[in-house]
């Protein structure tokens, strides 16, 4: 298979699965050792960051925009200390100080956390503890969901500062794989009384400092090392096909969660995490 149609084939489930609840981490380390894949280099990781980065500031621009005016015209209150009158402006700044919790741990564990699930080859010890990663989570998605239901959902402009930073907490676990950053952050809006569709859309927005915060850091890793002639079509089929599929992946999330529960992605980690224990438990690959 050529590198430019995995190229394709990873963006795609990068696009997918970072932004639906089932762990793109998990996949990405998956997919390439079901189908026995050589590695891509860094200026491929770089792509894929790039590619859902691109997904998610053009599906939210409006918001995004809208954050960033009520931050700026709230520049006195903010000096007093005090919270922006402006509700955008308030949702940027939990936004912001929701992101602190990921970013703290990421500094403190990702470099670790990355060279024990991405090692060359993969261990079978990492896959099987990102398989029952898939399995608990999925477990805790299904309960917050039926939780969420009893609270009726709040909506938007009903987002508080305890519920960011009580989603954000829980977007700092996603640095292991399997858990997913969408996946534990909808888990949380869900137990903090949100709707479905309010804690993904939010769940998005929460997530936009830390993917950018990813993506400048593997773009300063990639400008010391540059790319690879040989990788500079894969690079842009990854960054073209994440960005295209990740659009359409929270597109459709929204959507779906309006009127429909998280049953479908519940039972898909489960199959998922069984599938890789079964395939690790009769030796593939040994």
């Amino acid at each position: 298979m050529s590198d430019i149609i995995r190229a394709i084939i990873l963006g795609a489930v990068q696009g997918l699965t970072e932004f639906l609840p089932i762990s793109s981490s998990a996949h990405l380390i998956f997919v390439p050792w079901l189908f026995g894949w050589e590695p891509f280099g860094l200026a491929f990781d770089v792509a894929l960051h790039l590619g859902t980065l691109s997904a998610v500031l053009i599906y939210f621009r409006q918001d995004l925009l809208a954050m960033a005016r009520g931050i700026l015209g709230s520049w006195k209150p903010l000096l007093r200390g005090e919270m922006p009158d402006d509700y955008m402006g308030r949702l940027g700044l939990f936004i912001v100080l929701g992101s602190v919790p990921a970013a703290i741990v990421g500094l403190l564990v990702e470099q670790a956390i990355d060279d024990y699930f991405h090692s060359d080859p993969i261990s079978r010890t990492a896959l099987l503890l990102s398989a029952i990663a898939m399995i608990v989570m999925g477990v805790a998605l299904g309960a917050a969901d039926r939780w969420g239901q009893r609270m009726h959902g709040r909506d938007f402009n009903e987002i508080r500062l305890r519920d960011a930073l009580l989603v954000g907490f829980a977007q700092s676990f996603a640095l292991f794989p399997g858990v997913s950053r969408s996946g534990s952050t909808i888990t949380a809006g869900l137990f903090a009384g949100l709707s479905r569709p309010v804690a993904a859309r939010f769940s998005f927005l929460l997530g936009v400092p830390i993917v950018l915060g990813a993506g400048m850091k593997s773009i300063l890793d990639l400008f010391q090392e540059g790319v690879p002639a040989d990788e500079r079509t894969s690079f842009i089929a990854g960054v073209v096909t994440a960005a295209i599929v990740g659009w359409l992946a929270i597109h459709t999330l929204i959507r779906y969660l309006q009127r429909h529960s998280t049953d479908v992605f519940v039972i898909y980690r489960i199959v998922m995490g069984v599938f890789i224990i079964g395939l690790l438990a009769a030796g593939f690959r040994t």
